[in-house]
C-alpha cells in the first residue's frame, strides 16, 4: 500500500524531550544526571557503576524506569518525580515552531515516555501547548515505554487514531519502527550534533529533518497545494 501524501494526514503525534526542542538545550542531560543519582542512592553504587546500569537498562528495556521496575521492583511514581524535579528555566519559547504548529491542519498529540505534568510544563515553557489536544504518556502506557508495539496501539486507540491518516515525529529513529509498521507517516527529527544522534537505521524513516519548523511549514503547504 503507498504511503499517503500530506494532505492526507490528520493526526500528528510528537514526541516532546529532544523533539520540540533542540538536545543542546541542557534540558535532557538534568534528567540523565538525576536518573544517575536515584540510581546510585537506591543501589548503593558510585557514579560509574550507576551511569553504566542506568544506560544497560535503556538499552536492554527502552527506559530506565523499566528496567528498574522489572529488576528492582521499584514503584515507578518514585522515580519519576525524583528525575522529573528539574530547571525548566533553559528553555525559551518557540515562536517560530508555534507559528509552523499554528499552520498545520490536523489534530496534535504528544507521545512522551516522560509524565504529563513534565509535558504541560515544557509545552508551557516553549509556549506551544495551545496546539496539543492530548498527551499520551509513560503513565498512560501502564508504563510500558517506546518503542514497545503495543504502547503505540494503546496510543491509536485512546485517542481515536487511524494510523494510515497519522504522522509521528521522534528524535530517536528506533522508535518510529512500530509506528512505521502499523502505518503511521514517520519523521525523524535528527539533531545537528553527531553526539546527540542515537541511531542511524533509517529503513522505516519516510521523512528526516534538522529543523523541524522548516518541515512543518513545507508540509502546510504541500497540503494547501492538493
Amino acid at each position: 500500500m503507498p504511503t499517503p501524501t500530506l494532505d492526507q494526514l490528520d493526526t500528528w503525534v510528537f514526541d516532546l524531550d529532544n523533539t520540540l526542542y533542540p538536545a543542546t538545550s541542557s534540558l535532557f542531560p538534568q534528567i540523565d544526571e538525576r536518573m544517575r543519582a536515584f540510581i546510585s542512592e537506591l543501589l548503593g553504587l558510585n557514579a560509574l557503576e550507576a551511569h553504566a546500569l542506568q544506560k544497560r537498562y535503556y538499552l536492554e528495556f527502552g527506559t530506565t524506569l523499566r528496567g528498574l521496575m522489572l529488576v528492582h521492583g521499584l514503584e515507578p511514581d518514585r522515580f519519576l518525580d525524583f528525575v522529573h524535579d528539574i530547571d525548566r528555566s533553559v528553555l525559551s519559547p518557540n515562536p517560530r515552531l508555534d507559528a509552523s504548529l499554528a499552520n498545520l491542519q490536523g489534530r496534535k498529540l504528544i507521545f512522551t515516555n516522560g509524565t504529563e505534568s513534565h509535558a504541560v510544563k515544557v509545552l508551557d515553557r516553549l509556549g506551544l501547548s495551545r496546539h496539543f489536544e492530548g498527551i499520551f504518556d509513560i503513565r498512560a502506557s501502564n508504563y510500558v515505554p517506546k518503542p514497545d508495539p503495543d504502547t503505540y496501539k494503546l496510543l491509536l486507540t485512546r485517542h481515536d487514531v487511524t494510523a494510515r491518516k497519522a504522522a509521528m515525529f521522534e528524535d530517536i529513529a528506533r522508535n518510529l519502527k512500530p509506528a512505521f509498521d502499523l502505518g503511521m507517516t514517520t519523521i525523524w527529527v535528527k539533531a545537528h550534533e553527531p553526539e546527540f544522534r542515537h541511531d542511524t537505521a533509517d529503513a522505516h524513516v519516510h521523512h528526516a529533518t534538522q529543523d523541524l519548523a522548516a518541515w512543518l511549514d513545507q508540509a502546510s503547504c504541500a497540503g494547501k497545494a492538493m
